[in-house]
């Protein structure tokens, strides 16, 4: 599920975070306004504001310079000139072929130069295998935006990659916006403009990764831009989210993704998007090692940690999804169906099989299929048998889609006010039944505001009741297969629930440091890792509690300390590189006297000395009654820079593996969401008659270690509190342990 980006802080939660100096976050925001203006950055020093590219020139340009165009038979560039003077024609843009030795292109005045055109160009295509030595000339000509093909760039290597370099370097001097290089036509394809309704805008790095999107065309499914964006040496993925998020006709945007240029930017762009409560759906390849090798191979870019990615993604709304049927069917969806009147979910079906399956499959993605009243299960009676379940699903038998009860069926489950979605799955054509059901879908989806969904199981897909009945209608949404269908259904689903409270977290990210970075930067260590103490002093400093203690380097002065803290206590072995002490011996828990408090210094400094470990000291700890061990950490993503993990914790956590992760800035209610991620959630909540644990102080951590992150990111490489503590509901939690490494 797409979880909410805020939630609402308690006041005393809100209270202690804002203690620390963290902004409350229960504030009212119109979520349809950008509140951040040019140039606002937050702590970390990063952007709350990414403006929006003009890409109207870019789309439908009033004139055309090909540099490089040619008509010369079996040129690579022939075709390519042929294609963009057809386009330039079909969008009413002047085309002016450029070339030093030709006179005429296809019949039309060849310049030498752009600079030598009587008129502004608003597009230039570089036809050029080095477009490098044409940026100067454009930026002379005030040509707005350019387009280069050329291949050989970052995907080639290191050699490439300072190729590119050099080329985004000139463009940004040059005032230029460019697309690619190593991108194609796509942007240049004909479009459909008999088609009405919401359209689909499209994203590729890979242009034919877009091409089932694109022929969603041929079955009436409106597409208006397609932005290939190759390697993104300066227009990205992020500026076209951001264009398109704000063109009246989008009603969705479709990206097939292989490396990010930049994490934060993709942020913004996609927090511009769910501001204006347009889908994002992407393809975003990487999620395992050999694909990310082969993106980078492809785009010559960073594809990331994937869980970050991730994560990133569903902290902003925008759908991932694996396949480009995937992509195809959840973006025409998301585009065309209207906002859901209701949450549940029925399912029609003409057998009891058929139903079961597909409910079994929707379940289990976390669809609500909502058991129907018994006062509706009695209305459906009167067209069905008795001895069927009409419950969700819904089994008609068969006969009734035949004759006039079909239509009264599928009125009566639309006309419930539970539903907001009616899936009637068809798993092949038995005409003239399925004819009819097919009719009376389309019929029903006319009178209805409710999503009205079918799954056109047949392999052939040549039926009149598929290519004619339903394919004709603008208001059924028509699937292949019940993966797609419950996909789909479910990104509507959550889209409209994500949207329907976002509030951005740009707008309340903290823009001034805290009263506790400067206690904190005192502790930093460039380039290296902090003794455990000077660690907890780090997190005291943000609030985060941490047991009593006291670093001594003597046996007597430990036997005082321990006194001090109240026994029992626990003592452990502290210095710059000690990362794993429960592993070395290093840790004495629960020790009740000074006897055995003096043995376990002896014998803690003995192993260290066996060890050839650099002593600082030896911590006397507050031994802290059990809770649930949980780990909080940061950590350094080379896209989105800091991030924050939680998970369940202990000297297993690692084995475990048990952890949810967000991007900052958040709020509360996505430091909740990622509980709520986690297998062992239960752990939180009670188990075996035991106590609930205390998940506000958990989540107050969070938040603490979320704006330690912000304002240290530039200092702090890595963080990990483990274990972290949590006590019984009402307690609190307390960090028992950490390490940190400074940068």
């Amino acid at each position: 599920m797409l979880g909410s980006t805020h939630g609402t802080l308690t006041s005393d939660l809100r209270a202690r975070v804002v203690a620390c100096g963290e902004h409350p976050r229960d504030a009212i925001h119109d979520t349809a306004s950008i509140t951040a203006t040019e140039g606002d950055i937050d702590v970390s020093g990063r952007s709350l504001y990414a403006p929006v590219p003009d890409l109207d020139r870019f789309f439908r340009p009033r004139s055309i310079a090909v540099v490089g165009a040619s008509d010369g038979e079996g040129r690579p560039n022939t075709g390519i000139t042929r294609q963009l003077i057809d386009w330039a024609e079909r969008v009413g843009a002047r085309l002016h072929p450029v070339h030093p030795t030709r006179e005429t292109v296809f019949g039309l005045p060849c310049a030498a130069s752009v600079g030598a055109l009587s008129e502004q160009v608003d597009l230039a295509v570089l036809l050029v295998g080095d477009p490098l030595p044409v940026i100067g000339e454009l930026a002379e000509a005030k040509v707005p935006f350019a387009v280069a093909f050329a291949s050989g760039y970052a995907e080639t290597g290191e050699e490439g990659a300072q190729a590119q370099r050099r080329l985004a370097a000139a463009v940004e001097r040059a005032g230029v916006r460019l697309l690619g290089p190593n991108t194609n036509l796509n942007a240049f394809e004909r479009f459909r403009d008999d088609l009405d309704g919401p359209a689909i805008a499209l994203i590729t790095q890979s242009g034919h990764q877009g091409r089932p999107v694109f022929t969603l065309q041929e079955l009436g499914v409106r597409l208006s831009h397609w932005a290939p964006t190759g390697n993104e040496a300066d227009l990205e993925t992020a500026d076209f989210i951001s264009y398109f998020a704000e063109r009246p006709e989008v009603g969705a945007i479709a990206c097939y993704v292989e490396g990010l240029k930049d994490g934060r930017s993709f942020l913004l762009a996609a927090d511009r998007a769910a501001r204006r409560g347009v889908p994002v759906v992407a393809v975003k390849v990487g999620r395992t090692e050999t694909g990310a090798r082969t993106a980078a191979s492809h785009t010559g870019k960073l594809t990331g940690a994937d869980q970050v990615v991730d994560a990133a993604m569903r902290q902003y709304g925008v759908i991932r999804v694996d396949g480009l049927d995937e992509l195809q069917d959840t973006s025409a969806l998301l585009a065309r169906a209207r906002k859901p009147l209701a949450g549940g979910v029925a399912v029609y079906s003409i057998s009891g099989g058929t139903g079961a399956h597909f409910a079994d499959l929707a379940a289990a993605a976390g669809l609500p299929l909502p058991r129907l009243s018994e006062a509706k299960q009695s209305e459906l009676h009167q067209w069905i048998p008795e001895y069927l379940s009409v419950a969700n699903p819904i089994d008609n038998g068969g006969h009734p889609v035949g004759d006039w009860r079909g239509r009264k069926i599928i009125d009566a489950l639309l006309a419930d006010p539970g539903i907001g979605v009616l899936i009637c799955p068809i798993t092949g054509p038995f005409p003239p039944m399925s004819d009819r059901l097919a009719q009376d879908l389309v019929d029903a989806a006319e009178t209805t505001d409710k999503l009205v969904c079918v799954v056109w199981g047949s392999p052939l897909g040549t039926e009149a009741a598929y290519r004619e009945t339903l394919l004709g209608s603008s208001r059924v949404a028509t699937f292949r297969t019940f993966g797609n269908c419950v996909t789909a259904v479910r990104a509507y689903l959550d889209h409209h629930r994500f949207t329907s409270d976002y509030r951005s977290p740009f707008d309340e990210a903290p823009r001034t440091l805290s009263p506790s970075f400067r206690k904190a930067q005192a502790l930093m260590r460039p380039g290296r890792q902090l003794s455990e103490h000077a660690a907890k002093q780090l997190l005291r400093a943000y609030g985060i509690r941490v047991p009593r203690e006291q670093l001594v380097t003597s046996a007597a002065a430990a036997v005082r300390a321990a006194a001090l803290v109240g026994y029992p206590v626990v003592m452990k072995a502290s210095g710059t590189r000690l990362a794993h002490k429960t592993e070395l011996g290093l840790v004495k828990v629960g020790l009740t006297s000074a006897s055995q408090v003096r043995d376990a210094y002896r014998e803690l400094t003995d192993t260290v000395r066996y060890e050839d470990i650099d002593l600082d000291g030896v911590l006397v700890c507050q031994m802290v009654e059990r809770g649930v061990e949980m780990v909080v950490g940061v950590a350094q993503d080379a896209l989105f820079g800091p991030t924050v993990t939680v998970g369940l914790g202990g000297v297993l956590v690692e084995v475990l593996r048990d952890t949810a992760v967000r991007v900052p800035p958040f709020g509360e209610g996505q430091a909740r969401a990622m509980l709520d991620e986690l297998r062992g959630r239960a752990l939180l909540d009670g188990v075996r008659g035991g106590p609930p644990m205390d998940v506000d102080a958990l989540v107050e951590v969070v938040l603490r270690v979320q704006r330690m992150a912000l304002e240290l990111g530039g200092e702090l490489s890595e963080l990990d509190v483990n274990p972290l503590m949590v006590l019984p509901r009402g307690q609190g939690a307390v960090a028992l342990d950490a390490l940190a490494v400074c940068r």
